[in-house]
């Protein structure tokens, strides 16, 4: 692969209270945290999806208050991935179009375990709009040898380093994180990027902003 890839990098949410004043200045209205948090960051996952999805103006909205170049990521709602409505897929992905070019991959998390047979996956991929990135959260090692499978929708598994998609998805669940731990993950991450993929990155949400501050150092140690 050639081009200029990129890092994307931020955390699983952004409007907790008790982030200020830690990372929100004192006196920041919950409706400035995004503004305030896209001009630090480059990314965002939204998690609050997958338990209710945001009408498709209140999307219009936060993709209005960040800069050119700023990517949500969305989760797929528990009823459709939990739930097993696959029909509701295609209202999904009209809900999550919303955003316009501020759109990153949908975020697709099943259960822990595979349980479900592969044809609830193939319908349930297959119902989402093909034009979109997916990156699909499979925790449990009973899901191990799926990505050949993912290939042929262009999607890829969390966490995957080798995959033909351009780009890939990580979730960073294990703080608390140093440069010692981070430095590894840097200097994968700086390699991809120089083969041209584009890598989004995510910290976990905690009571403090650690994943803020997580976030921005690994963009720094990528950096160089």
């Amino acid at each position: 692969m050639s081009g200029e890839g990129r890092l994307l990098v931020g955390a699983s949410g952004f409007s907790f209270a008790s982030w200020k004043p830690g990372f929100y200045p004192a006196g920041t209205k919950q409706g400035d945290f995004l503004r305030f948090y896209a001009e630090r960051l480059s990314t965002v996952e939204l998690n609050t999806t997958f338990y209710r999805l945001p009408k498709a103006e209140q999307l219009e909205r936060w993709a209005a208050a960040v800069p050119d170049g700023f990517r949500f990521s969305v989760k797929a709602p528990r009823s459709l991935t939990v739930w097993g409505r696959v029909e509701e897929a295609q209202e999904f992905c009209r809900r999550a179009a919303a955003l316009g070019d501020r759109l990153g991959p949908l975020l697709v998390r099943l259960g822990d375990t595979r349980a479900r047979d592969d044809d609830f996956l193939a319908a349930l991929v297959d119902g989402l709009d093909p034009s979109m990135a997916v990156a699909l959260d499979l925790r449990d090692p009973s899901w191990d040898g799926i990505e050949p499978e993912l290939e042929r929708w262009g999607a890829v598994r969390v966490n995957q380093l080798e995959a033909g998609a351009p780009f890939r998805y990580l979730r960073l669940r294990e703080p608390p994180y140093d440069d010692g731990s981070l430095r590894p993950w840097a200097e994968r991450i700086r390699d991809m990027v120089a083969s041209g993929l584009t890598v989004y990155a995510y910290f976990r949400h905690e009571d403090e902003p650690t994943a803020p501050v997580y976030a921005a150092r690994l963009r720094e140690l990528v950096a160089g």
